[in-house]
């Protein structure tokens, strides 16, 4: 950034670092915030389903023998994430069980509809960790003046993603939840990060994004002009840092290190 004269006088220099100072942190979700890990994706469907259907049968809803009740399920969800993933975006479940009980003829209000998605991602849930200071961490982010969101690339409806964050008492955290399936894109796009950015009210060279994902979530936010920190986790194991950005172990590293980052921007 050139320097700046004032009403004619010396010219002030003005330090390009200085505008760096860290205002925000995005973080990815799945495997940053909440740790799933190597997830055995048929049980998890196996019990999604169960959970699913034994709700939907005490509603008297009409379904059909569970078996083959999950075969076509099974089916549809395949055929849908192979459309999505051709064409680079994600679906929201909640708007696919809502058209594929609609033409099945389910008789539900919202409040049931939500809790039908929630059933889904319930056994998901059951399996997540989270960092055992993460509350500590989270509050300490924010004494430090910092906002906080959640960039994040999925195909669970908000109601459920956010249910599971309340239960876990992180909700009221992130002002700001951006999510794929809202969007015709997804990470690595570098305008969902844009579009998290404008939202959370700060320009991109004054926010830090947290992911576990270098192509997805390292590699566009450095692109985006943002400041990139990689949490370790089985998806990065034993692969280079990008250049221009940082890495940590745990979450709970994260407000030391900004105010690290900031202290030396002045």
């Amino acid at each position: 950034m050139p320097d700046k004269k004032i009403n004619g006088s010396t010219p002030l220099t003005i330090d390009p670092e200085r505008s760096r100072r860290v205002k925000a942190v995005l973080f990815d979700l799945g495997d940053t915030l909440l740790d799933f890990g190597r997830v055995k994706t048929t049980r998890i469907f196996m019990a999604g389903a169960k959970a699913s259907y034994d709700f939907l049968k005490n509603l008297g809803q009409p379904v059909n023998c569970f078996k083959y009740q999950l075969c076509l399920n099974l089916i549809r969800l395949h055929i849908r994430r192979l459309l999505w993933n051709i064409i680079g975006r994600d679906f929201d479940t909640l708007a696919l069980l809502k058209k594929v009980g609609t033409k099945k003829r389910l008789g539900l209000n919202e409040q049931q509809w939500r809790h039908l998605a929630w059933l889904w991602y319930e056994p998901l849930s059951k399996i997540t960790q989270v960092e055992p200071k993460i509350i500590e961490t989270l509050s300490a982010l924010k004494n430090l003046g910092l906002k906080l969101g959640i960039v994040s690339n999925t195909c669970v409806n908000a109601c459920s993603l956010e249910q599971h964050l309340k239960e876990l008492g992180m909700l009221d955290f992130f002002t700001v939840r951006v999510y794929s399936y809202e969007f015709a894109f997804r990470k690595p796009d570098t305008r969902i990060f844009k579009i998290a950015a404008d939202r959370i009210g700060e320009l991109s060279e004054n926010i830090l994004f947290v992911g576990d994902r270098i192509n997805k979530d390292i590699n566009p936010a450095v692109k985006t002009g943002m400041r990139a920190v990689l949490k370790a986790a089985y998806t990065n194991d034993g692969k280079k840092i990008p250049k221009g950005a940082l890495k940590i172990n745990q979450l709970s590293e994260l407000p030391e290190l900004i105010e690290k980052i900031n202290t030396k921007q002045g």
